[in-house]
């Protein structure tokens, strides 16, 4: 069947002009602060509506139509469109003009990655900040997911746009029409960032702060306005608290939120991916927390506090709220933790390939996928024993269909096949060993910090800008969990059926 290549056409049109749209509040911002940089978010913002406004006449009358095909296509290229796009502010204002860094910033924010180019961050313009902030808000739930939410009134179904974005092995339906879907979830999500703000203005933030990490926290993206990231405030206990409990629950599956506010908590309670990221994050914390108080120095990071109780409550805040900032991909952070022991320094890398729930805006492998794996790999040794029977791997008390294992299986090999390779191009390029494997796996999870030069009190500022290009292209793969990707390099996707 032919490509419909006027509705791909006609949605990037579309996708330009909300981007626009989003542009001109961060212009509203800069006006606010007088940063010197509205003019130049405006001109922005202007040239992508026009852009936008322009896609979509020249390709009206369109056949409303959008096959499997014509969704992946829309998705991948329409990540690319708003990342292209989002760079102009940046132009613009000559807050990175650099081609190549201000692509490398945009794209990591809509991927919600969190790595950055910027050596001061306190010194960019307060519209910049916001709109820096506001690429992870947007990328966090999905530009695709708001556009399925306004496609009906073109009459466009979206069916196909949620299976290729929606991010996990498995799409929950809240409502039989996913229209409504989206909008439940945008509303749990914009709901999430008010409290979020509240909080923190009232824990000590400035609202500018504020209202800049919670919408880095509830997308799991972890650009903050500040050069130290959450170490900023390591003697405010209370606001990294509040980050650590959204980030806990920006990375939990969306679905279990929803079911939480409709008061059917016992289904929460019950679901089986939840219970085994609770825990993970439970034996993490307690285990990073005891290394850090036994053998890791961490006077530095609590001023003002008194030794004993100060380095109990030090070691314990910030193992968890690296442990949560990693596990969820948010990136935020409050120490370096490869700085504190060789067993640590290894222990968060693994934790680089966890990844939060299915469903939530994490990126990441998702704990679905690993309970499902380490579930199907202890029944084969039942299967060994018993090789005519007949043993299924269940989830939450239901049967998973054996292509869903299939599934899952393949994706966690084509994503370390392709954090090997990811690392290896890195090599390549030049950085050492410790930097290529961590820059690899933080990029392809969506992590933010990784290691060596690119540790977390660090930034990619010093990479060359082959490796950037790379690094952009392995966080659009794992954002848009690598199958919607990479089948548009496959030659028989592109042949006529």
């Amino acid at each position: 069947m032919r490509l419909n290549s006027r509705i791909i056409f006609h949605l990037m049109g579309l996708l330009l002009l909300c981007n626009g749209g989003f542009m001109l509040l961060a212009a509203v911002v800069s006006g606010i602060y007088k940063d010197g940089a509205t003019l130049s978010i405006t001109l922005a913002s202007i040239s992508t509506m026009f852009a936008g406004v322009f896609a979509m006449y020249y390709t009206r009358g369109h056949r409303k139509e959008v096959k499997q095909k014509e969704g992946y296509i829309i998705v991948t290229f329409g990540w690319i469109v708003m990342s292209i796009s989002g760079m102009l502010p940046y132009i613009f204002s000559g807050a990175i003009p650099d081609i190549t860094n201000a692509f490398f910033e945009t794209i990591s924010g809509y991927t919600t990655t969190g790595a950055s180019i910027m050596d001061d961050i306190e010194s960019m313009p307060e519209g910049i900040l916001f709109w820096r902030s506001l690429t992870h808000w947007i990328g966090g739930m999905g530009i695709i997911v708001l556009a399925i939410a306004i496609l009906p009134l073109l009459g466009i179904g979206g069916m196909q746009l949620f299976a290729a974005e929606a991010p996990g092995p498995s799409a929950d339906k809240l409502h039989p029409r996913i229209t409504d879907t989206a909008k439940r979830l945008w509303l749990i999500y914009v709901g999430y960032t008010v409290a979020e703000t509240i909080l923190l203005k009232l824990a000590g933030m400035s609202f500018f702060d504020a209202i800049n990490h919670a919408l880095a926290t509830l997308s799991t993206g972890g650009f903050s306005t500040k050069n130290a990231s959450l170490a900023h405030w390591n003697d405010q206990p209370m606001i990294q608290y509040i980050i650590i409990l959204f980030m806990f629950l920006a990375g939990t599956n969306f679905v279990m939120s929803y079911f939480a506010f409709k008061g059917k908590v016992q289904k929460v309670l019950k679901d089986e991916e939840l219970k085994f990221y609770f825990l993970f994050i439970l034996t993490a914390t307690i285990t990073a927390g005891l290394v850090i108080y036994f053998r890791a120095n961490i006077t530095e990071l609590t001023p003002g506090y008194p030794m004993v109780l100060g380095k109990a409550e030090s070691s314990f805040r910030h193992a968890l709220f690296q442990v949560v900032a990693v596990v969820t991909t948010t990136g935020f952070v409050s120490a370096d933790f490869t700085a504190w022991t060789p067993f640590l320094t290894i222990f968060f890398f693994g934790l680089f390939f966890l990844g939060g729930s299915a469903g939530s805006t994490a990126g990441g492998i998702k704990v679905m996928r690993h309970l499902l794996i380490i579930k199907n790999g202890l029944l084969e040794f039942k299967r060994t024993l018993h090789s005519n029977a007949i043993i299924p791997v269940r989830y939450n008390n239901k049967t998973v269909k054996e292509h869903i294992v299939y599934n899952i299986i393949g994706f966690f090999v084509l994503y370390m096949l392709l954090f090997i390779i990811g690392a290896l191009v890195l090599g390549f390029l030049g950085l050492d060993f410790e930097s290529a494997i961590g820059g690899a796996a933080s990029s392809l999870g969506n992590v933010g910090p990784a290691l060596g030069s690119l540790n977390p009190v660090s930034n990619f500022n010093g990479l060359p800008d082959l490796a950037k290009w790379w690094c952009g292209f392995l966080m659009l793969a794992g954002r848009l969990e690598l199958f919607t990707v990479l089948i548009l390099l496959t030659p028989y996707f592109w042949k006529r059926t």
